[in-house]
């Protein structure tokens, strides 16, 4: 499935049909400080907070949109400009994947586009378990993207297998799960009964690796405008 081709078809859809591209409508996507996008959390362990990512956020006719992205910069462009953009690395994906998020919150056809902040993180993670244990029982779980209260809830009560990109992670054991490189996912994903995946795969180019024929749980902001044109299973409670 051409994922992008199908996101980027659609967007072009809703702008043409409302005649935005021709306007000169002006996105701005700027990297938030880890506090304006996570508020302050009892634990400093999040991705955010230790600078390997940040949040895009797109504003379009007061609407906004995130996206998580370690390749981030300041964007400001035209609809036409973003849509027809090549998303040749995460940094466009990134402005493209916000600026999709913003639009269609704006159309009310994506909600909970910005990341929740202070003590949800951890609540977030206590109801992903319960949501699991209620729809898929005692699953073993290949988990892809180290998000350390999803992991420290997981690994209480069920098999948990993590893979992550960053470097400062990978080889590391926390909560009792060794955490592995990417090139240990495939085998992950063969293992597990469920795959729980970070939503930031639409903006680094790897989500098409994981619509595969085993339930996936998709989470987080970044994937909201993405789940719902493909009709991807997200789990997101607390973003607002």
């Amino acid at each position: 499935m051409d994922v992008y081709g199908i996101m980027k078809q659609r967007f072009q859809e809703m702008i043409t049909e409302k005649n935005w591209g021709l306007e000169t409508i002006r996105i701005t996507a700027t990297p938030l400080t880890p506090e304006e996008a996570i508020g302050n959390p009892e634990d400093q362990d999040y991705p955010l907070l230790k600078g390997k990512e940040r949040i895009m956020e797109a504003e379009f006719r007061g609407a906004k949109g995130h996206a998580f992205t370690d390749m981030y910069g300041n964007f400001s462009g035209s609809l036409l400009d973003v849509s027809s953009m090549p998303l040749k690395n995460s940094f466009r994906r990134a402005i493209f994947v916000s600026s999709l998020n913003a639009v269609m919150r704006y159309l009310k056809m994506a909600d909970r586009t910005i990341h929740c902040k202070d003590q949800a993180p951890p609540r977030c993670a206590r109801d992903l378990a319960s949501y699991i244990r209620e729809h898929f029982g005692h699953p073993k779980i290949a988990m892809v993207g180290f998000q350390p209260r999803m992991v420290e809830a997981l690994s209480r009560e069920f098999d948990t297998r993590v893979t992550d990109l960053d470097p400062d992670n990978i080889e590391r054991t926390r909560f009792g799960v060794a955490i592995g490189g990417p090139e240990e996912t495939s085998a992950n994903l063969s293992w597990c009964d469920l795959c729980v995946v970070t939503g930031t795969t639409v903006t680094n180019g790897t989500l098409p690796d994981f619509l595969i024929e085993k339930p996936t749980i998709l989470y987080g902001v970044s994937i909201a405008g993405a789940a719902r044109l493909l009709n991807l299973n997200r789990f997101c409670p607390y973003g607002t």
